[in-house]
């Protein structure tokens, strides 16, 4: 008896004890997410590691004792006065004043224009002024909490009189992400949740059969989340892990329970007491829910590898969430299953309730008309979804990665308003500007003539404004604060960092011992791109390594699992390529109310594989159990594979439009960066159930035969841990069940 079927069992006789357990974990969870998880959580993307820009963010720390502070400002403007209007000067100062005593904490509000006569504080046709607003030290997290009086007031001034007042910055900003992430979110789940519901209605045919699924993903979800609020307690992590765990928590969590609920009817139906059924799903749907989840969590430690915050918060995120609905679908969903007995086949649906009691034979109905249709042609079956695959992916060849900025926010978002009023009338690169730390004896002749030399070659630039140095001949290190203009995001602001530091820093510190690192938010983006080119092929180099060593031991082959691979690169190429097509390029961008972009989120790409790898090697793990299983029972390929195929279809069918519906909810939301992100997931999964699945993998298995279990004998001393037990089920101890309901078990 293996380890998935011992623990079904054990749950299944102890079931009170079981789910008592698991309500106590989530009422736990429940409170230590209210208690700890705004701690856990930041908007800041730091580096794991140390590039250039964070180079010069510790030499600030360890040297000077401080942060570049944040920097927002608060613009106001009149259509019809100008900043000389007595009327005019009034209400700034006003706004400033109630500026000045809404304030709080590490908040500081600089003064006007009419105190320090500062060009720069006023636009170009006199019609505008700025207040900047500053925060020294502080993490960009509590930025975002710490402006919110300073907003209320703006937002209270706004449109007062005839007078526009709004605010933009990186605490703005931080905030609008904060607020926006939040309600693509809801957005997601409101869409998702209730679209897997009526899927999996149409699938089991049963309300109470349908529900189960949800109510595990649900405690995985909110176990996942307490976990991370945990870990987030001693290192801060990104506040996007939330949604990560949320839509695949919905996606694994009611997967994983669609597979071992209905593997439990089917021998239910077959004829198997309560208890064998329990069992027999332990041995076989169980089982393969568990090296499913091992080769998703392979995939996903891609993401912990690479040295950014992001990274490692969405890949811990993910891992925490599969894990928690791998052990609730082995355990939970055991004893849930031994409480309701037949109960789980209560409230039937009238039609669907019918199709889901079927049984179709490997070569009749729909599937096995399609799979036997595929095999009989299946050449002409693998050249071409092979080539209409290569088809989609063309596009991922002129992939265009970068960030999207403030620009692709919504025109209700503060933060976009005040962005459009900056960068029309003022330097935007006053409010994020370039940093240039120098490292060295910066007191010296040389080192004066080094930072003059500096200045006069950017005075001749008209992308960067006045450099502001300040020395720290004390400390050796010497800070120049260099306006950029355009959004820091803009091919513009990151072409002009790479300049400073190719060619005008280099330059100026020619001849001398001096060190110098340029940082700020264009040259972190330009960092975080650099580290997201450069970890893409050691993932993918490591997901396809593990999976293929998992894959090789749980089907005791090589061949399956080189397949497996190639055919999950097709359909994620396929998935690069049909991002591009849409969302960087426009094609039928509006069918789905996308905003179209110039760039893919520079982490899209290296996440997306991991993700997708995990997912569509999820679907492969069941259908080729499935399959497995019936090869080891009676040795015939082609008869395993379509009944393999037939066999599965209805469930991974509902599996991928479950996920293709909660990856929709997050694609409409408002943020560009989850657009994309719910676009690649949904098509990638779609294509993955339909073209791979339907068509690919059948015609290729029907042109191998068994060579598809071909194991070199030098390879034979590997322990074998195939996912289906090669001896058949139990026998049936009764007649087939049709509806009856028996009692709950006792715990």
């Amino acid at each position: 008896m293996g380890f998935t079927t011992r623990v079904a069992l054990s749950c299944a006789r102890h079931p009170w004890r079981t789910v008592a357990a698991w309500v106590v974990t989530a009422v736990v969870g429940i409170g230590l997410t209210s208690a700890m998880l705004a701690d856990a959580l930041t908007t800041e993307g730091d580096f794991v590691g140390t590039p250039e820009s964070q180079k010069a963010v510790d030499l600030l720390e360890h040297r000077l004792g401080r942060k570049e502070p944040v920097r927002d400002v608060v613009i106001v403007r009149s259509s019809t006065q100008s900043v000389d209007d007595p009327a005019f000067r009034q209400r700034v100062e006003a706004i400033h004043d109630k500026l000045l005593s809404a304030a709080e904490g590490p908040v500081r509000v600089g003064p006007t224009y009419y105190e320090t006569g500062s060009p720069s504080q006023v636009s170009e046709d006199q019609h505008g002024t700025l207040i900047v607003v500053t925060q020294p030290g502080s993490e960009l997290n509590d930025a975002g909490d710490n402006i919110k009086p300073v907003l209320d007031v703006v937002e209270a001034a706004n449109g007062e009189d005839g007078y526009q007042v709004v605010a933009t910055g990186q605490a703005t900003l931080s905030r609008d992400f904060t607020t926006l992430s939040e309600s693509d979110l809801g957005k997601g789940e409101a869409i998702g949740i209730p679209i897997a519901l009526l899927i999996l209605l149409a699938v089991f045919g049963t309300v109470v059969a349908a529900l189960v699924p949800v109510m595990l993903a649900i405690f995985a979800i909110v176990v996942a989340v307490a976990l991370a609020a945990l870990i987030g307690q001693l290192s801060p992590l990104s506040f996007f892990v939330v949604n990560m765990i949320t839509f695949m928590g919905l996606a694994v969590g009611i997967d994983y329970s669609l597979f071992i609920v209905s593997r439990y009817r089917e021998e239910r139906r077959a004829g198997h007491e309560k208890l064998d059924a329990i069992e027999v799903a332990g041995s076989t749907a169980s089982r393969a829910v568990l090296f499913s989840g091992l080769t998703v969590v392979l995939a996903l430690v891609g993401m912990l590898i690479v040295p950014t915050k992001i990274f490692v918060s969405l890949g811990a995120g993910a891992i925490l969430v599969v894990l928690v609905a791998v052990i609730s679908a082995l355990t939970l969903l055991p004893a849930v299953l031994s409480l309701l007995g037949d109960r789980v086949e209560s409230l039937r649906l009238p039609f669907f309730g019918r199709r889901a009691q079927q049984t179709t034979a490997p070569h009749e109905g729909f599937w096995g008309r399609t799979v036997d249709l595929v095999m009989r042609h299946r050449v002409i079956a693998v050249v071409g979804s092979v080539a209409v695959l290569l088809v989609c992916a063309i596009p991922y060849l002129s992939i265009n990665t970068g960030a999207a900025g403030l620009s692709t926010l919504p025109d209700s978002s503060l933060s976009k308003q005040g962005y459009v009023l900056l960068n029309r009338d003022f330097t935007v690169g006053e409010v994020t500007p370039a940093t240039v730390v120098v490292d060295g004896d910066v007191a010296t002749a040389g080192g004066a003539q080094a930072l003059g030399k500096l200045r006069a070659a950017l005075a001749g630039d008209d992308r960067f404004g006045s450099p502001v140095p300040t020395l720290a001949a004390d400390k050796n290190l010497a800070v120049i604060t260099i306006p950029v203009a355009g959004d820091p995001n803009s091919d513009a602001a990151l072409d002009a960092v790479r300049a400073l530091r190719d060619t005008y820093v280099p330059d100026a510190l020619a001849g001398t011992e001096l060190k110098a690192y340029v940082t700020g938010a264009s040259a972190q983006n330009l960092d975080y791109f650099e580290i997201t080119d450069t970890y893409l092929p050691i993932v993918i180099t490591l997901v396809l390594g593990l999976s293929f060593i998992l894959l090789t031991l749980a089907f005791r082959s090589i061949v399956v699992p080189a397949s497996s691979i190639a055919m999950n690169l097709l359909s994620v190429g396929a998935a690069y390529g049909l991002l591009v097509l849409v969302t960087q390029e426009g094609h039928g961008a509006g069918l789905f109310g996308f905003q179209v972009v110039p760039t893919v989120e520079a982490w899209i790409p290296l996440f997306l594989f991991s993700v997708l790898f995990g997912l569509s090697m999820d679907y492969q793990v069941f259908l080729l159990s499935r399959i497995r299983e019936r090869y080891d029972q009676r040795g015939d390929t082609r008869e395993a594979v379509a009944y393999g195929i037939t066999s599965t279809a209805r469930l991974i069918t509902g599996a991928a439009l479950i996920m293709v519906a909660v990856f929709a909810g997050f694609a409409a939301g408002q943020l560009v960066m989850f657009q994309q992100m719910g676009f690649g997931l949904g098509v990638a999964i779609l294509i993955d159930a339909t073209i791979v699945r339907t068509v690919l993998m059948p015609a290729w298995m029907e042109i191998l035969g068994d060579r598809n279990w071909y194991m070199p004998r030098f390879l034979d001393w590997l322990p074998d841990f195939r996912v289906e037990p090669a001896s058949p089920p139990p026998a049936a101890a009764g007649p087939p069940v049709t509806g009856t309901h028996e009692p709950a078990a006792p715990s």
